[in-house]
């Protein structure tokens, strides 16, 4: 599903120097106000998705691609990101930076402004997204670019407007009437590290706020009247996985990328399995169906169910239900009912009709 691919280039391959000095900047700060109650006890980034954390895949994908140097902003529950990371990917050159007071992603970029100011560029990726993009081409390109989506509903997202050839006029966060369906994905490649740095300084002291917060919109608009000149790229597909919904689109995306294999590699008493399905560790599960599209985690057991299109969290258990497009969090517990019956001839039962 992924498609990031290689940075990394010899002096000889590609002349820009500062191609070896591009930091990632991950904010993670969020509440995740719209998947509550999942997010009460866990960070967003943190919820499953296909057998990991959301931030996971991120991850993974970027350190597998060559990059290695990265910034994660924290907030909201961070030390559960900061256990996570520190505990998969020990040998990741890594920085923290705790961002208290979520004022937005304006405020939560120059907070980490001292970490990336003497580095060549940056390159910052929402922690809550799944997307596809290829960061190659985007690096060989020594222009500040921003990725971009046509959308149905702009006045959602942060907007941008170009010119005929392709460079960004303005940027507005959440505009009331939309000049443009070009939508910010949430993956931003800047070089004028500099004049961001000034433009956010410019934001925090002056108290200016968008839609109640320091935007990095705000920033990417003071920099376009300083002459700085943004390039677009298409994002392939992208998910924020914001939403119960698209969590499970985005589960359901993965799962079917992955090998089909499910058939083998998971065997349980009395129980089928349809693939594609993740299932954790320590498991347990009986007289039960899983899947197609089922993420299980570690943990958890199963019994007398049929579970499909549904992400089930770590250590829950599962009995005499049917689920399906559910999201179950981790030491939940969710049980039905069972009925003996002895039903005679023409006889009609109907357990769940509501009088």
């Amino acid at each position: 599903f992924f498609s990031f691919t290689a940075c990394l280039y010899s002096d000889t391959e590609f002349p820009f120097r500062y191609i070896r000095h591009m930091k990632v900047i991950i904010p993670l700060a969020g509440t995740g106000k719209r998947l509550r109650p999942f997010t009460y006890t866990q960070p967003k980034p943190m919820i499953p998705v296909a057998g990991k954390p959301i931030i996971g895949h991120t991850v993974d994908e970027l350190v597998r691609q060559g990059f290695d140097d990265f910034i994660f902003i924290l907030g909201y529950l961070g030390n559960y990101i900061r256990q996570y990371i520190d505990k998969r990917y020990p040998d990741l050159k890594r920085s923290y930076v705790q961002q208290e007071e979520r004022k937005g992603l304006g405020h939560a970029i120059w907070m980490a402004r001292e970490y990336f100011r003497s580095d060549d560029g940056i390159i910052i990726v929402l922690g809550d997204l799944i997307f596809q993009h290829d960061f190659k081409s985007m690096q060989e390109n020594p222009s500040s670019q921003l990725v971009i989506s046509s959308v149905d509903e702009p006045r959602e997202f942060g907007v941008v407007e170009l010119d005929e050839n392709g460079i960004v006029t303005k940027a507005i966060e959440k505009p009331r009437i939309p000049k443009s369906n070009n939508a910010l994905v949430g993956i931003y490649q800047i070089r004028e590290l500099e004049l961001l740095i000034a433009a956010l300084d410019s934001l925090v002291n002056t108290h200016q706020k968008g839609q109640g917060e320091i935007q990095l919109t705000d920033a990417l608009q003071i920099m376009i009247e300083k002459a700085v000149k943004f390039r677009t790229r298409k994002v392939g597909q992208w998910f924020d996985c914001g939403k119960s919904d698209v969590l499970l689109e985005t589960n359901a995306l993965l799962l079917r990328n992955k090998s089909k294999t499910d058939e083998n590699i998971y065997k349980f008493e009395h129980s089928v399995i349809i693939p594609p399905v993740y299932i954790g560790k320590d498991c347990q599960i009986e007289r039960s169906v899983i899947g197609p599209y089922a993420t299980i985690g570690d943990g958890t057991t199963v019994a007398a169910s049929i579970i499909e299109n549904s992400i089930i969290g770590n250590e829950a258990a599962i009995a005499n239900v049917v689920l399906h497009d559910s999201v179950i969090g981790n030491h939940s517990r969710v049980e039905g009912f069972q009925q003996r019956l002895n039903i005679g001839d023409d006889t009609e039962i109907d357990l769940f009709h509501n009088k």
